[in-house]
């Protein structure tokens, strides 16, 4: 249970409690708090009662608040009068942190900010700092405080699963939660890493990749076996036995005993050459020659180090980048570039342990972590680690060997990816400037709405919107809008774009309010806090429309009919003549329609954004087409899941069989009652 929450939990214990805290005086509940996939504890939600800190901000409220306050591990909540989280810190003695922000010296801008817009604070008393900790990170990830270091990449990394639920065990990449039964091997840095080594490996060991449904139903080899991908073990190409030797080499080899199986291979290949058996000992040549391509495409193999991440930090103009290499196996299994949001003031050593916290929050830690600089609480966080993997996770900073070469080799990346970053943001920004010059908007843009519509003669017709800002695309904002009214003609593009932009704009104003506000958070221009806080703006500075005059026809009388066509800067693109690129025309209200040099730097850019806005248009238009295509007529009968669905196209073939099908016919069907054969019976015969 979060201890967000405080409806309807059961009371603490007294046992529970430090011997400081009365029960009487103050508000206590008892909370079980995830501290990772494998370990959970219990804490003490834990309010002081604040009546006399009503109307107070700042270090007054804090001060009242100190005096209740327990010398026990824990983690405590600062917030503002919006009810907003602004910070989640972790203590070993919450009265002694705590003091320190009510004493109000020696703060740093940050801190001093932090504790001014400070209203009320909550904390949550622990039996330990480890737990402490675990919390911490818990908590930053899902509330996301403006004045912590925050991830601003929560993708899940990608594995090699080797199912074991099958008698022909089949690879597969894998992402999220490990539900299946199987061997998981990874993390890999990316989806295309895992995708070229799988391919690599099925050239290797020759294992299926098809579903399971495939392979139950195949009365010939596939196109992979004849390519020789798979052995063939769906049609009896080689038997159960063999099948189950080349699945335990490939475990051996994914699982650092890449060697052992060369060595055999090798082995096997000489014999069959010996026996002259040409084409047999071929195969195990080209299975060789996979496996030391899937081994020549690590990058740097380090002959110490069999399973490690390896963390670098740079900072930078103000910006901070984090770089993790993966090691399993002996192997390099690629690298991912993080850049998490925080403060500049703040030392690498402190967004670094504290990134660290929250990047294991939801992954599996390794024998060992090696970092490039020297982060606070070491042992702490390795004590904590260690006990959400219930092994011993050793963190280090190597000085010498190969393991110092590792890191260096890390931070090095760390800064060409920071300089890369820095130099697109600086590019981003010098564009961002030319467009608010081109289209005389009083300051450059931070957030950019694209808008487009994808059909095929009006069916299955999606709106799209894509995002831009100082940073580039924003694709954690893009959304698609299914179009819904019956009462829009099919391919009616004026009609699909006011649906889009009555059903984007109506939701806007009920979800942030007005305009003026949440453009006010997000302007060019604004001081740090909005740095620290990472905040994007909710509320678009210009959105453009792709689409001539009947396009912004419609467009601005939606918005004009929400009040808002003042406070929002609404510019159309129609294609040029011949629909050549370069010779778009731009609408924007109070001007002539007008077009841009052709090697203007301003027109690619626009160009850029309309064409990914035309990308997520039509990819979401094919996802949807394609859905269509797959749809059945049973979805559509409620009461109809997917095993009686399954049960009825066993039974009868195809869903136009199913329509044809008589009561008493349908009645025959394992799990289909007389009631639910009604049913269908009368989807399909209305009349």
């Amino acid at each position: 249970m979060s201890p967000l929450d405080h409806k309807n939990k059961p009371r603490g214990g007294a046992d529970d409690l430090p011997p400081d805290i009365d029960l009487e005086d103050e508000a206590v509940e008892e909370i079980v708090e995830p501290a990772g996939p494998d370990v959970a504890f219990t804490a003490i939600d834990w309010t002081p009662h604040a009546g006399d800190a009503e109307g107070m901000v700042g270090a007054e409220v804090i001060q009242t608040l100190v005096k209740r306050l327990p010398n026990a591990p824990g983690v405590y909540r600062m917030m503002n009068a919006a009810g907003d989280v602004l910070y989640v810190g972790k203590a070993r003695s919450l009265k002694k942190r705590v003091t320190s922000y009510a004493q109000g010296r020696f703060h740093t801008t940050r801190i001093g900010r932090m504790v001014r817009e400070t209203s009320t604070m909550e904390f949550v008393v622990t039996r330990t700092e480890i737990e402490a900790l675990l919390l911490e990170a818990n908590l930053i990830k899902r509330l996301r405080p403006r004045f912590n270091v925050l991830m601003r990449d929560d993708k899940s990394f990608p594995y090699i699963l080797l199912t074991g639920d099958h008698i022909s065990p089949g690879i597969y990449k894998h992402r999220g939660a490990r539900s299946r039964k199987g061997d998981y091997f990874g993390p890999f840095a990316s989806a295309g890493a895992v995708g070229r080594t799988i391919n690599s490996l099925q050239r290797a060991f020759l294992l299926r990749s098809c579903t399971n449904s495939f392979y139950e139903n195949r009365t010939r080899p596939c196109l992979l076996y004849q390519i020789k991908r798979c052995a063939g073990p769906c049609t009896g190409e080689i038997s159960h036995q063999d099948y189950a030797k080349l699945v335990a080499e490939a475990k051996d080899f994914l699982s650092g005993r890449s060697q052992k199986v060369k060595t055999e291979i090798s082995a096997a290949m000489q014999q069959a050459s010996e026996a002259l058996d040409f084409e047999r000992a071929a195969i195990y040549r080209d299975r060789l020659a996979a496996l030391s391509h899937v081994q020549s495409h690590q990058g740097i193999n380090p002959a110490t180090v069999d399973e490690a991440d390896v963390f670098a930090i740079h900072q930078e103009g103000g910006q901070v980048c984090i770089q993790v290499f993966f090691f399993r196996t002996g192997q390099n299994w690629g690298n991912r570039a993080y850049f998490p949001k925080a403060d500049p003031a703040l030392e690498g050593s402190e967004v670094l342990g504290s990134f660290l916290a929250q990047f294991y929050d939801d992954k599996p830690t390794p024998r060992n972590i090696l970092l490039s600089h020297h982060v606070q609480d070491l042992e702490l966080l390795a004590e904590a680690l260690s006990t959400r993997a219930g092994r011993k996770v050793a963190i280090s900073v190597p000085q010498r060997g190969e393991k110092k070469d590792l890191t260096d080799n890390a931070l090095q990346n760390a800064r060409e990816a920071l300089g890369r970053r820095l130099a697109e943001t600086s590019t981003q920004g010098r564009l961002l400037a030319g467009f608010a010059e081109t289209f005389g908007l009083a300051k450059p843009p931070v957030r950019i709405e694209v808008y487009d519509n994808s059909h095929i003669m009006g069916t299955n017709a999606v709106g799209a919107m894509v995002v831009a800002g100082p940073e580039g695309f924003v694709k954690n904002q893009y959304r698609k809008f299914n179009i819904r009214s019956t009462d829009i003609t099919p391919g009616d593009d004026f009609g699909m774009m006011r649906e889009v932009m009555e059903r984007r704009f109506s939701r806007l104003l009920k979800e942030h309010g007005d305009v003026a506000v949440a453009g006010d958070a997000g302007g060019a221009g604004d001081d740090i806090e909005d740095d620290i806080s990472g905040s994007f703006p909710a509320w678009p500075d210009v959105i453009l429309i792709d689409g001539g005059q009947g396009q912004m026809t419609a467009v601005r009388k939606i918005l004009s009919d929400l009040g808002i066509e003042d406070r929002v800067v609404a510019i159309g693109i129609a294609k040029g003549q011949d629909r050549d690129a370069g010779r778009e025309r731009f609408f924007v209200r109070g001007r002539d329609s007008f077009s841009l040099p052709v090697r203007d730097p301003v027109l690619y850019f626009v160009q850029r954004l309309r064409d990914e806005v035309h990308r997520f248009a039509i990819g979401s238009h094919r996802a949807r087409r394609k859905k269509e295509m797959v749809k059945s007529p049973l979805d559509e009968i409620s009461g109809i899941g997917p095993g009686r669905k399954r049960a009825l196209l066993l039974a009868f073939g195809t869903a136009k069989a199913v329509s044809r099908a008589a009561i008493e016919d349908l009645r025959k069907v394992d799990g289909i009652s007389e009631r639910v054969a009604k049913l269908v019976y009368n989807h399909f015969h209305e009349s």
